[in-house]
C-alpha cells in the first residue's frame, strides 16, 4: 500500500469509521426498539419497521452479522491507520496511531452512535434493516458457522438458545405501561383500562349487595302490599320469595308485569308465571369470570351463595360495569345508595353500605383489604360496639357514630376531607 496516495488512505479511514459507526449505532438501534410498537408498525405496512421485525425474528444472526462487519471494519480501519502512522512519523507513529484510532473509534464509532441510537431507535433502526437484511444473506455462510459454534458453546453451559421469544406482560406490568403512557391515552380511558385488569382481583364479594340491603317481593304478603312494592319498586329486577330470600323462587322483570299491572289484570299466579328461575354464583368469584359467565347465561343479576348454600348478597352485571365506567350518576345522593349529603358537607351513611361504595361516591380513600362494610369497618377499628356520638379517625377521615342498633352501626357522619395537619400531640388518639 506504500504507492497509495495518502489522501486516498486517510478517506479509507474516514469511511471505516462512519462504517464502524453505522453498526454500533444500527445494534443498539435495533435491540432497543419497543417490540409492541413495532409489531404494530409491522401490521400497519411500514416496510422499515417489517424488516427490522424479521431481523428481530433470529436475534442471534442478526448480532453474528453486526459484528461480523463491525469488527472486520474496525480491523481494516487499525491496519489502514497503521500504514498512515509508517509514512508519516515511521516504526514511533505505530503506537500513536494505536492510540488516536482508539480514540476516535471510542468516541465516533461507539459512544456517539449508540447513545444517538438509544435516544432515537428507530430513526436509525428502520434504515440500518435495508442494509442489514441483504447483507445478511449475502454473509449468511460464514453468519451461520460462527453462531453454530457460539451457540454450541452455549449449549455446553446449558443455555437455552432456541428460547429467545420474548416473555409476556404480565398484569402488574401491563399496568406500569397504562400508567406511564402519560398523555398518550386520555385519563378517562386510562381509568378504565386500569379497572378492567383489577376486575380479576376482586370478587363478587366486593361490590355485591348484601343480603340484608336486598330489595325484593315477598309473595306471602297480602296482595295489597305486594302490588304497592311493584308500583314504588326502584329497580327493574326483583328477587321473589315466600317468607325469606332463602326460600327464593326467582327474579321477576318488572316490565313484564306492568301491562297487567296496569289493566288490573296481574294476580299472583300471573305474577308467579312471569318469575324466571333464580341464578345462583358461588363467592369468591372474580368479577372478570362473572362478567364472562353473564355473557353465557343471558342473566343480568345474580345471588351470591357460600360453600353451605346460604345466601350472602347479590350481585347485578350493572355492578360489573360500573367497576369499569365508573358510576352512571355523579350526585353522591344518588349513585350511593344509603348516603346523604348534608348542609355542612358532610355524609350520612348507612352501616351496611360496602366501603368501596362509599369510596366511590365521596372520592374518599378508606382501606377495602378488611371488612367489606362501613359498619364492619367501624367495629374493626373500635374492637368495640360504639355509642352514638363516638368520633374516630380512619385512614384519617373524621367518622361519627350518629345510631347503632342490634349491635351494629346504622347510621354514620362522615367528613370526606382530611383535616389539616396537627401537631403529634393532637394526633394521638383515633377515638373520642
Amino acid at each position: 500500500m506504500s504507492d497509495v496516495p495518502l489522501g486516498l488512505l486517510f478517506g479509507l479511514l474516514a469511511l471505516l469509521i462512519v462504517l464502524s459507526a453505522f453498526f454500533s449505532g444500527s445494534e443498539t438501534g435495533l435491540m432497543t426498539l419497543n417490540r409492541y410498537r413495532l409489531r404494530h408498525l409491522a401490521r400497519a405496512g411500514h416496510p422499515g419497521a417489517r424488516r427490522a421485525a424479521r431481523l428481530l425474528e433470529r436475534p442471534d444472526r442478526l448480532i453474528g452479522v453486526i459484528l461480523l462487519g463491525n469488527n472486520f471494519v474496525n480491523i481494516l480501519a487499525s491496519s489502514v491507520a497503521t500504514v498512515i502512522a509508517l509514512r508519516l512519523l515511521g516504526e514511533a507513529g505505530v503506537a500513536v496511531a494505536a492510540g488516536l484510532l482508539t480514540l476516535v473509534i471510542l468516541i465516533f464509532a461507539e459512544v456517539a452512535p449508540k447513545t444517538l441510537a438509544a435516544l432515537y431507535p428507530e430513526r436509525l433502526a428502520f434504515p440500518a434493516a435495508f442494509v442489514l437484511e441483504p447483507l445478511l444473506r449475502l454473509l449468511y455462510p460464514l453468519v451461520w458457522a460462527t453462531n453454530g459454534i457460539a451457540n454450541a458453546l452455549l449449549r455446553l453451559l446449558r443455555v437455552d438458545v432456541e428460547a429467545a421469544g420474548e416473555q409476556p406482560l404480565t398484569r402488574e406490568e401491563l399496568r406500569t405501561v397504562l400508567i406511564e403512557a402519560g398523555g398518550m391515552i386520555p385519563r378517562r380511558h386510562q381509568a378504565m383500562l386500569l379497572s378492567i385488569l383489577d376486575l380479576e382481583r376482586l370478587s363478587v364479594e366486593d361490590i355485591m349487595v348484601p343480603r340484608g340491603e336486598i330489595v325484593g317481593l315477598d309473595i306471602d304478603e297480602p296482595w295489597e302490599q305486594v302490588v304497592e312494592r311493584l308500583t314504588q319498586a326502584e329497580h327493574t329486577r326483583l328477587p321473589v320469595y315466600h317468607g325469606s330470600i332463602e326460600r327464593i323462587v326467582g327474579f321477576l322483570h318488572v316490565r313484564n308485569v306492568v301491562r297487567l299491572l296496569a289493566a288490573g289484570e296481574l294476580d299472583r299466579e300471573r305474577l308467579l308465571a312471569a318469575v324466571r328461575e333464580p341464578y345462583f354464583v358461588p363467592e369468591g368469584t372474580p368479577l372478570m369470570t362473572q362478567l364472562l359467565n353473564f355473557q353465557r347465561e343471558r342473566r343480568r343479576i345474580a345471588l351470591v351463595v357460600d360453600e353451605y348454600g346460604e345466601i350472602l348478597g347479590l350481585v347485578t352485571l350493572e355492578d360489573i360495569l360500573e367497576e369499569v365506567v365508573g358510576e352512571f350518576t355523579t350526585d353522591p345522593s344518588v349513585r350511593g345508595r344509603g348516603i346523604r349529603r348534608e348542609p355542612d358537607g358532610s355524609f350520612l351513611v348507612a352501616g351496611g353500605v360496602p366501603v368501596r361504595d362509599i369510596n366511590r361516591a365521596l372520592g374518599i380513600e378508606l382501606p377495602t383489604d378488611g371488612p367489606r362494610t362501613l359498619n364492619g369497618l367501624i367495629l374493626e377499628h373500635m374492637e368495640t360496639i360504639p355509642e352514638p356520638g363516638t368520633s374516630m379517625l380512619i385512614a384519617g377521615y373524621p367518622v361519627e357514630i350518629v345510631q347503632t342498633a342490634e349491635n351494629s352501626v346504622k347510621l354514620a357522619r362522615i367528613q370526606p376531607r382530611r383535616p389539616p395537619r396537627r401537631s403529634r400531640r393532637g394526633e394521638g388518639g383515633d377515638g373520642a
